[in-house]
């Protein structure tokens, strides 16, 4: 009994201690099970309270996020509605790499066949791009309206998510070099730089539009509007080959340029430049002298850059300047005839005159000839410069001054033409008796070609100074004229009677003085040569300006030849030919029948 009683109370003892330590045991476990279910508890409150309203901020931002749609840029028409510059639709393709490998149904290798198929791009590039850990990345640009409808046709079929489509537009100029310097052209961030593309950019790159998604705003983008210009491209067509074929014909080394105008109203019809270039490839390797090809790196060297800015980018009839030589010598002939100090007639004569002990020679004497006696008319054929020295000294700084100001030929002054970068007049504001001597037949000043034939326009239109005009007007996309461009009156620069007579001197001058180069057979061709030497050793400017008819003046023509090399440098020999086959074509052109 004893012994049992001892083994009783064991057992109890023993149930009593396995009982105490289960107990312990399970409220370690409850604890551990409940530490856990608070951390989930507060886990999951903090994700929705915190990150959700973070992931809810995130949404509202993606959401909120506006898509951007592209204006068509508006385009640049000739006189006849041709175009020079236009615009069409074209898409940029991109992709979310992360939505595409996580939010299809579809395998991923199926939608990266199909995307390549539709793009025309391998596989193993679409591959590389949705593995990336990058938000987004672009697969195309530039890709075409049908493309496009393709591809959001097999989008919305499918249900393809991560797959973008954003338009876009894409500028080309489809006569390619035609008018390259009057159009300019687009840089990278789409904006019209030189030409007409940078001096219109207002009007020509429209306003973009947005949607955005969850705020229900929406607005359309605004196409830009049309710019029509005073440029005829077939006009355009027979300056810049004429002008080409002179570039190569008489070596010219700095470049050339022809300008057609019409002498009543002052608008322009050519406007031509050499070297040229291709504005839907700007940084291409020009057509020049010096000009090495096969080292040529275009876009990546600096040097190369600077080498279009300075030399095929920039519009030389409106941007440079240049010593015009004797065809300014209309300024100071029509000053001495309007004034009454020269008829004609008067009798003058072309020998060496002597200016602060500085010679001035008549052009002819290196040749070995004089001219001697003769009309003050036959002096202007033969381009003597004493004579014309002679009458600027006899007329005075004063009128000097004031019959160039009236031909447009005022210090720092521009014709405000609608180009950018216009360059302007530089004479000096105190001239001795030398400069005024050298100035009177166009050197030691200088002017750009668009001044030297608006004041030859002035001769040809009866006496009245025009400003350039090459927009003519401005419309939307539906055809309405926002704006016009008439033709605009400067001044009465001298009366019509001066005209004349100077006309029909100008009309021997290419008859049987210096200009006959430029004389065509059924068309009375008023004109003038110029020669000027600049600072640099044997290095001249060739140029000839004049009009036709004579005696109704349809067009105005002015040509520039810098530096030529061959085998002469004069403007009679280099110029003139250049400028009667673009008379001759244009007027022909225009339906001017010859007499």
């Amino acid at each position: 009994m004893i012994n049992d009683d001892r083994s009783e109370s064991r057992n109890s003892i023993i149930k009593k201690q396995i009982s105490k330590k289960s107990r312990n045991r399970l409220t370690v476990i409850i604890s551990i099970v409940s530490v856990c279910f608070l951390g989930l508890v507060v886990g999951v409150g903090w994700r929705t309270i915190v990150e959700g309203s973070n992931l809810a901020k995130l949404a509202f931002v993606n959401q909120s996020k506006p898509q951007i749609f592209t204006p068509l840029r508006g385009s640049i028409l000739d006189r006849m509605g041709e175009p020079l510059a236009l615009s069409s639709r074209v898409y940029t393709i991109s992709i979310n790499p992360n939505e595409v490998r996580t939010g299809n149904k579809q395998p991923t290798n199926v939608i990266v066949s199909e995307l390549a198929r539709r793009l025309k791009i391998d596989k193993i590039e679409i591959m590389d791009k949705i593995d990336s850990q990058a938000p987004y990345r672009i697969l195309a640009k530039e890709v075409t309206q049908e493309v496009k409808d393709s591809l959001k046709i097999w989008i919305k079929e499918k249900k393809v998510a991560g797959v973008s489509i954003d338009g876009t537009s894409k500028r080309f100029y489809p006569n390619r070099k035609l008018a390259a310097s009057v159009v300019g052209f687009m840089n990278s961030e789409n904006k019209g730089i030189y030409g007409i593309e940078q001096e219109f950019e207002k009007y020509l790159k429209g306003t973009n539009g947005s949607s955005t998604t969850g705020l229900d705003k929406a607005t359309n983008s605004v196409d830009g509007y049309d710019v029509h210009l005073s440029i005829d491209e077939t006009i355009q067509y027979f300056a810049e080959n004429a002008l080409a074929k002179a570039m190569k014909d008489n070596k010219v080394k700095n470049g050339g340029l022809v300008i057609v105008s019409d002498p009543k109203t002052g608008e322009i019809l050519a406007l031509a430049t050499n070297p040229t270039f291709d504005p839907n490839q700007p940084y291409a390797v020009p057509d020049a002298m010096g000009v090495n090809k096969k080292v040529w790196k275009g876009k990546e060297s600096k040097n190369n850059v600077l080498y279009l800015q300075k030399n095929v980018w920039k519009n030389k009839a409106v941007s440079d300047t240049y010593e015009p030589g004797s065809t300014f010598k209309i300024v100071v002939s029509s000053a001495g005839l309007e004034e009454g100090a020269i008829t004609p007639e008067t009798q003058v004569n072309d020998k060496t005159i002597y200016v602060f002990g500085n010679a001035i020679n008549c052009v002819e004497k290196s040749n070995g000839r004089i001219h001697g006696n003769e009309t003050f008319a036959e002096s202007i054929y033969n381009s003597c410069n004493p004579v014309m020295s002679t009458l600027a000294m006899d007329l005075g700084l004063k009128k000097f001054y004031d019959y160039a100001a009236a031909f447009g030929f005022e210090n720092k002054k521009t014709t405000g033409i609608d180009l950018p970068n216009e360059g302007a007049t530089d004479i000096q504001e105190k001239l001795t008796n030398l400069d005024l001597a050298c100035a009177a037949f166009g050197q030691r000043l200088t002017v750009t070609p668009i001044q030297m034939l608006m004041a030859f326009n002035t001769i040809a239109n009866g006496g009245t100074l025009m400003k350039p005009k090459i927009a003519t007007q401005i419309t939307d996309s539906d055809g309405n004229i926002i704006k016009t461009f008439d033709p605009t009156i400067v001044r009465k620069v001298v009366s019509k009677n001066t005209t004349d007579i100077l006309r029909d001197i100008l009309v021997k001058a290419v008859k049987e003085g210096t200009g006959k180069l430029a004389y065509v057979e059924g068309y009375n061709i008023a004109g003038k040569t110029g020669t000027s030497e600049t600072t640099e050793k044997d290095h001249y400017v060739a140029s000839f300006a004049g009009f036709a008819p004579a005696d109704n003046p349809r067009i105005s023509v002015l040509v520039v030849l810098d530096n030529p090399t061959g085998k002469s440098y004069y403007g009679g020999k280099c110029s003139a030919p250049v400028a009667g086959k673009i008379i001759e074509e244009t007027l022909t052109y225009l339906g001017v029948k010859k007499k």
